[in-house]
């Protein structure tokens, strides 16, 4: 049957060669994780959904699950279609029935959004007025952007090749501090100006520090805002150790796979923890949807909070695409509702 790779690319595979690739896929994701694997029951509906002859696949009327965006306006830039955020929005909320919507800006980063917040304030009050749904404000925690020559801090990604280790350590977490500043700012004018929460996107993606910083944010803005809605997308499903040391109420961030990653969001005041496995694109759409319904469901488990599963461009089994293929899309968030029992994509 036709199927395809993590890069996107088409292929044929007998059911047995799928049933191998699910098969060490789970072994690999229970290995890795230190979690339970699927059992026999639970890789038999996979197998299902993932062999069904239906292009598009999908769950029982009833079992649907809460979809949740990231730039969603820029979707329509990429596709061509000019319109101003806030019409880009209308038509999630009305043509595609989004259940929640975010505003965002081009520059997708708290750093690059706080010289501009009034101007974002502004437009997000203006569409709070036009939508019903949960209206979040999403940025990128991004702490590569404070380093030098893009911020203040000594680059410690220079600084760690010649040797300076601590020097590098001290430079990630001066550049922390500088993120977390920044995101309590951006995410304080935002709830004042009347959004419902914030969405911390791809966090982590510079490592133990990064997710620090927005652990300590986090905990900032629920203190003083207890009823914000904070939803903490993740960047991978391993937590780098470019520091290697820092740590949240005792734990140690660097190596936290997804449910220890879920129970620090939930520690600092989280109200959604966004859960990402990432895509090999050497191996098979089976190997890879397997391996991260596996780590997904046991995230599940473990959270004390709603997960919901990063399902997209090059995360949840889906292939390292722009445009996602629809036959893999659908799939995997079939699986993630079925057999992982998501809260939400």
């Amino acid at each position: 049957m036709l199927t395809r790779m993590g890069d996107g690319y088409m292929v044929e595979m007998t059911t047995d060669e799928i049933r191998h690739d699910v098969d060490i896929g789970v072994a690999e994701a229970a290995k890795k994780a230190k979690c339970e694997p699927l059992c026999e029951d639970e890789k038999n509906i996979l197998m299902d959904i993932i062999c069904d002859k239906r292009k598009f696949v999908s769950v029982e009327r009833g079992d649907e699950l809460i979809l949740t965006y990231d730039t969603p306006a820029e979707k329509f830039f990429r596709s061509g279609v000019r319109t101003s955020r806030q019409q880009a929005l209308k038509a999630y909320e009305n043509i595609l029935m989004s259940d929640t919507l975010e505003m965002s800006s081009r520059f997708y980063d708290f750093k690059y959004i706080k010289p501009y917040i009034a101007e974002e304030q502004s437009e997000t009050a203006e569409l709070l007025l036009e939508t019903a749904p949960l209206v979040m404000y999403g940025a990128m925690t991004n702490l590569s952007l404070y380093f030098k020559p893009d911020g203040p801090c000594d680059n410690a990604a220079e600084l760690m090749p010649r040797g300076l280790i601590k020097e590098a350590q001290e430079a990630q977490l001066q550049a922390k501090d500088l993120m977390r500043s920044d995101i309590v700012a951006v995410g304080s004018a935002m709830y004042e100006a009347g959004a419902d929460g914030l969405n911390y996107d791809t966090t982590a993606s510079a490592g133990d520090c990064d997710f620090l910083g927005a652990l300590e944010s986090c905990e900032i803005l629920k203190e003083k805002y207890p009823d914000m809605v904070i939803n903490i997308g993740m960047s991978g499903e391993f937590v780098l150790g470019y520091h290697g040391k820092v740590k949240y109420k005792g734990k140690r961030l660097a190596g936290m796979y997804p449910h220890d990653q879920a129970l620090a969001i939930a520690a600092a005041g989280g109200n959604v923890m966004g859960a990402v496995v990432n895509t090999n694109c050497t191996k098979s759409f089976a190997w890879n949807l397997a391996r991260s319904v596996t780590m997904c469901k046991h995230c599940g488990i473990v959270s004390p909070i709603p997960v919901h599963a990063n399902v997209g461009m090059g995360v949840g089994g889906v292939p390292m695409q722009i445009t996602t293929p629809i036959d893999c899309v659908s799939r995997s968030s079939t699986a993630m509702a079925v057999i992982a029992k998501m809260d939400g994509l």
